[in-house]
């Protein structure tokens, strides 16, 4: 079986500085990067923060910050793949596409369909108010269009089973040339944590096109991390993603996270990807991103 790719999800951008150890600053992301790198994380999901006193629980799309940040990484990690955050609700996407076209990350996040983003707390009141995170199918095409521009590859967030088939459908139609799926478990109005939706899912995906899984939870999504390593999926976790390792502590930092990851992967009989083996995986640089769909 081929080498497993590990990404860490260093910050994420709804968990509270606050109340949880998540990088912010260049130095943070950079330092908690290297600690992801030296466990054996050849790419790096990155979220952009406000660096003003208070507001770091909140998201920033300055692309002179997000150039600081990722240089940062870049100088901490050296050989490291950046993946870009692309995320944000509502039809203006000059944010992303300028921290696109500065950074020029190898990889950049495609939320690839809309979902009712909701929680409930325990008494049943939302967790927030109800929200729906859109992307139509124009928004899609526009964040594509920034990544051709740039050469990065898109990486499409796949909330649901629908989502799945819907990216298919954007590669026969010319949108992008080729498929990267991120199946997205956890999130409580998407698809479960569930290693038996995994066997399902990556028949649904185009053949031989490379599928990672992005696991939201406590200790549940450990067994499933272990599915997606022995089934060939490449891994991801951070403090994005969970807080916890497989034995219901608290994590440290990134670096713990990413050492479990690595066990996973281990156990399946897996090797280590290093950043220029997981660069011809994922076939980065190989193909133009340019659509052939007219606009």
């Amino acid at each position: 079986m081929s080498k497993a790719v590990i990404t860490c999800a260093i910050n994420g951008v709804l968990t509270n500085p606050k109340q949880h150890p998540v990088p912010v600053t260049p130095a943070e992301m950079a330092a908690s990067a290297r600690e992801a790198y030296d466990a054996g994380a050849a790419v790096m999901h990155v979220h952009f923060r406000m660096q003003e006193e208070g507001l770091g629980g909140f998201p920033s799309w300055d692309p002179d910050l997000a150039l600081e940040m990722c240089e940062a990484i870049r100088d901490a990690c050296p050989g490291v793949i950046i993946n870009q955050t692309t995320g944000i609700v509502g039809p203006d996407v000059s944010g992303p596409v300028a921290c696109i076209r500065k950074v020029k990350p190898e990889i950049a996040a495609c939320n690839a369909g809309s979902l009712n983003y909701l929680k409930l707390r325990s008494d049943g009141s939302w967790a927030w108010p109800p929200m729906m995170f859109d992307n139509p199918v124009e928004k899609i095409q526009t964040m594509i269009d920034a990544m051709a521009e740039t050469g990065a590859h898109p990486e499409f967030e796949c909330f649901d089973v629908g989502i799945v088939r819907s990216v298919n459908m954007y590669i026969e139609n010319g949108m992008a040339p080729s498929a990267h799926y991120n199946f997205v478990m956890g999130v409580a109005s998407g698809m479960p944590c569930d290693a038996r939706l995994l066997e399902l899912l990556t028949e649904y995906k185009r053949p031989g096109d490379p599928w990672q899984t992005t696991l939201i939870g406590r200790t549940e999504i450990w067994p499933v991390h272990q599915r997606a390593a022995e089934l060939g999926g490449m891994l991801r976790t951070g403090l994005e993603d969970t807080l916890y390792l497989p034995d219901g502590t608290r994590a440290s930092g990134n670096g713990a996270l990413i050492e479990a990851l690595v066990q996973c992967a281990r156990n399946a009989g897996r090797e280590i990807a290093s950043p220029s083996e997981a660069r011809a995986l994922m076939k980065l640089g190989e193909t133009t991103h340019a659509s052939r769909h007219s606009h």
